[in-house]
């Protein structure tokens, strides 16, 4: 197949309705992004208003950018590139636990540019994706040999380890789900299959007991307290560990059904810390109420149908994984993030796709969302060579 496409083969065949709930979904993300963060910006950092909105754009800008570029790369490519990046950033996150810069008690992030900061571990999840599909690709045939199934598993399981070791367990525990959904989508052998889920419960249940009989000190203080996410609005939470997610309890509760109305929100004023991130979606609905909400829910399903549309009609398993790959990880950040703003697990930093503020997360995602394309666009022109060979032959 043709490696390289044109620049107008590549926007004739991108995957129209896929780029519509993109650029809308940023855009909805960019209003809530402003309308949540500039109390914030003004009062708590005396700065503009637009602040993070400008800052936001300015990423979406650069995202881009990487990504007119990226698309053209054929993802028989990420094969070498995916291979070197899993190496690379594995350096940098044990260079990170050295002279990373801690926030929210992790250190987990480099400072570059002033006061921007880059984190690794969430670009390392879209690397482990391109890695793994790749592999399972080339290795196809010899998906029944042990050592070669569990290779790249090994490198995932330390990149996992350095992960938690930030600690950051939220980061850790989604990059693992992502490599365990990737690992059973494979075509790898069902005997192997099978002996894998099993050791998995096995440990599941011996961690459970584990955790459960004193060995709690496995996990940090911060990380343990976690999981006491229960009646966060009680006098011995709420002006502790329980004050945040009460306040997006507040928020969800004055929003009803229609909202106080866009910019409206009362829990913005710094009741809701940091509002313009992990805990944008209690403004959403606070401000645009239930109905909105359940508006944007409809948008991610069907975002996550078409990409999984994208990957059905793949004409082989790199194009299949990848853009199941890229499913997963939206469909889990946003699983954890709604589960932990509205109390059902622990809370743990995830942000929201599309709505919350964040340079690297939203870096990642348009560059997840473009490998997607690019698989759409070798889709497409795959097809029509298979039609033209068709034609060739009948007319022969």
């Amino acid at each position: 197949m043709k490696k390289v496409l044109s620049f107008k083969q590549i926007m004739k065949s991108l995957d129209r309705p896929l780029l519509f709930l993109s650029v809308l979904l940023f855009i909805c993300g960019s209003v809530m992004i402003f309308s949540s963060s500039n109390v914030t910006a003004f009062m708590r950092y005396d700065a503009s208003p637009y602040k993070y909105f400008i800052r936001q754009g300015v990423i979406l800008g650069f995202s881009l950018l990487c990504s007119l570029i990226f698309i053209f790369f054929h993802t028989k490519s990420y094969k070498y590139l995916s291979t070197f990046g899993i190496y690379l950033f594995g350096i940098f996150l044990v260079l990170v636990l050295f002279i990373g810069t801690i926030r929210n008690d992790a250190r987990s992030w480099f400072q570059i540019l002033g006061n921007s900061t880059f984190q690794p571990s969430e670009m390392v999840k879209i690397i482990a994706i391109l890695f793994l599909a790749s592999y399972y690709e080339s290795h196809k045939d010899r998906l029944d040999h042990y050592l070669v199934v569990f290779y790249p598993i090994f490198i995932c399981v330390l990149i996992a380890g350095l992960i938690f070791v930030q600690p950051d367990l939220g980061t850790a525990i989604i990059f693992s789900l992502i490599v365990a959904i990737l690992f059973f989508l494979a075509p790898i052998s069902k005997e192997i299959r099978t002996k894998v889920l099993l050791l998995l419960l096995s440990i599941f249940l011996i961690g459970v007991v584990v955790l459960t009989s004193g060995g709690a000190s496995l996990l940090s203080e911060r990380q343990m307290k976690r999981f006491d996410f229960k009646d966060p609005c009680s006098s011995e939470k709420f002006y502790g560990d329980g004050n945040q997610l009460c306040n997006a309890y507040i928020a969800m509760n004055l929003g009803g059904f229609k909202g106080v109305g866009l910019g409206n929100s009362t829990q913005k004023y710094l009741y809701l810390p940091e509002a313009h991130t992990d805990f944008i979606f209690p403004i959403i609905l606070e401000e645009l109420g239930f109905c909105a909400a359940i508006f944007l829910l409809f948008l991610y399903f069907l975002l996550l149908g078409r990409i999984i549309k994208v990957a059905k009609e793949s004409y082989n398993t790199r194009g299949y994984l990848l853009c199941m790959g890229v499913a997963c990880y939206i469909l889990i950040h946003i699983c954890v993030n709604l589960g932990g703003v509205m109390g059902l697990i622990p809370m743990t930093g995830v942000p929201l796709p599309f709505m919350s503020y964040g340079g690297s997360f939203t870096v990642c995602l348009v560059l997840a969302l473009t490998v997607v394309q690019r698989v759409h666009c070798e889709n497409v022109y795959y097809q029509q060579r298979k039609l033209e060979k068709i034609e060739k032959k009948k007319t022969a």
